[in-house]
């Protein structure tokens, strides 16, 4: 039997970062095996559905390259894929299920302690019951004897006793399945060789599984995840508003730096973290699945990104942050700015925070000239900006960093300074920043010459109002 994976996800908001990585798990699995990923909305919490919801999956599904092979778009002659259209389906095997003992009908209202009294209705009183249009529902049977155990790839053998097990509704009064009873339909009606999804319903597949058997259908192989934490007791959950694909991508983070890292959430490779799709589909594999819960790192995924980002081809790179750069009024080498960011930025919305003193300074703060390991404070500060005034005026070669450097040296070297006496006062004198993506040479590079030694000469008034 060909593998079929599904992710099946509702369409209740943001695709949050436990739903994708299922669905990242689902599609991995598929395709390292060479099968098939087919999508199915489940969308029978009607009250939950958000508008707009089931765009934004094709949306993320289309841009992480979770190509699935059959969907609502896509026919593989097993829907439909949306779970909402397929009523008169769920209808048909229920009273199927009636027929053969494994579900009933029950009448009575709110949550149920004990065993059902519907259960020992006679034909004529259910008969009458809805022939009167009194609300129902449909709930599954469970034995009262006995054992129901399953094998899960993560999880290892799980059996259960029969009696600890609830008679869950399975058709609502509204005439919508509860997904309790949609899945199985559906995993079975289309070929799904292997469940993926989270280990919260472990405890209920010992119910999905007594509905196979009682259909006497083939038990598809189960592959429980454990959950993505936010810390050691709390999991991420959409309903908290944790970070959802959206979140994340409006942060400033790649969708390629995001897939991988959500791929080790729970998953170890061999040896290398940093890995395409098409590497992850290549070395993906079961066994390698985490029974612990994953703890969401914030730092990983920055360290991740970062990694995306000094990787790619300078140009690219440029034109990737060329949006953020609308707010700069000031003329200035974007190419260079791109250069100097590329090896320091984590993520795209940090790029604000770093140019934010091109069009102009930050505002004058003599502490900043205090640093402890360059040994500058700001009266020694003030007689290298001084100096570095009287030479400048006659250096002209601002597009080369390898003679600026020179110059910079050369005139520390002069002095018997070190090299940070001259470049730590003038990276400050030029932004007002402790904290800039580039040093002295970057900085002045970017800004030019004209700018520069506007720059250094406000500083020099600045400066000298204070120690005055």
């Amino acid at each position: 039997m060909k593998m079929r994976t599904r992710f099946a996800p509702s369409p209740t908001g943001y695709m949050h970062i436990g739903n994708l990585r299922t669905a990242l798990y689902c599609y991995l699995i598929a395709k390292h095996d060479h099968g098939d990923f087919i999508l199915r909305i489940e969308d029978t919490d009607q009250q939950r559905e958000v508008e707009g919801a089931i765009d934004l999956i094709y949306q993320v599904m289309e841009e992480t390259g979770l190509h699935y092979d059959e969907g609502p778009d896509i026919d593989g002659g097993v829907g439909p894929y949306i779970q909402s259209q397929r009523l008169d389906i769920y209808h048909e095997y229920a009273q199927k299920l009636i027929d053969l003992g494994g579900a009933h009908y029950c009448f009575c209202e709110g949550e149920l302690e004990g065993e059902d009294p519907c259960l020992h209705l006679s034909q004529q009183e259910i008969q009458d019951k809805l022939d009167a249009g009194i609300s129902h529902v449909i709930r599954q049977t469970i034995p009262t004897t006995g054992t129901t155990s399953f094998d899960d790839e993560v999880y290892g053998h799980i059996e259960v006793e029969n009696k600890t097990l609830n008679e869950g509704i399975l058709i609502k009064s509204d005439g919508y399945p509860t997904y309790n009873f949609a899945n199985v339909i559906d995993d079975h009606l289309m070929n799904i060789s292997h469940v993926v999804r989270g280990n919260e319903y472990l405890s209920s597949t010992p119910k999905y599984n007594l509905i196979y058997k009682t259909f006497d259908w083939e038990i598809p192989t189960y592959i429980h995840l454990p959950p993505v934490n936010k810390d050691e007791t709390h999991k991420l959950s959409k309903r908290n508003g944790d970070a959802s694909y959206q979140d994340l991508k409006e942060k400033g983070y790649l969708k390629e730096a995001i897939i991988n890292y959500i791929a080790l959430l729970g998953w170890s490779p061999a040896d290398e973290e940093i890995l395409s799709l098409d590497d992850l589909i290549a070395q993906f594999n079961i066994e390698h699945i985490s029974k612990s819960p994953a703890i969401f790192d914030i730092d990983k995924l920055n360290w991740m990104n970062g990694m995306y980002l000094r990787e790619m081809p300078l140009n690219q790179f440029h034109e990737l942050l060329l949006p953020y750069y609308h707010s700069i009024t000031r003329k200035v080498d974007l190419l260079e700015l791109s250069k100097v960011l590329q090896p320091r930025l984590e993520k795209l919305s940090d790029v604000e925070e770093s140019i934010d003193f091109i069009n102009q300074a930050h505002p004058f703060d003599a502490s900043i000239y205090t640093h402890k390991k360059m040994k500058t404070n700001p009266e020694n500060s003030l007689e290298a900006l001084e100096l570095v005034k009287e030479r400048i005026a006659d250096f002209d070669d601002f597009n080369n960093d390898e003679a600026m450097t020179e110059f910079f040296v050369n005139l520390a070297k002069e002095k018997e300074l070190k090299n940070g006496r001259i470049m730590w006062p003038v990276r400050v004198a030029l932004t007002n920043k402790s904290f800039t993506p580039g040093g002295a040479v970057e900085i002045a590079h970017i800004l030019g010459k004209e700018e520069t030694s506007r720059r250094i000469d406000q500083a020099i008034i600045d400066l000298q109002n204070v120690i005055q």
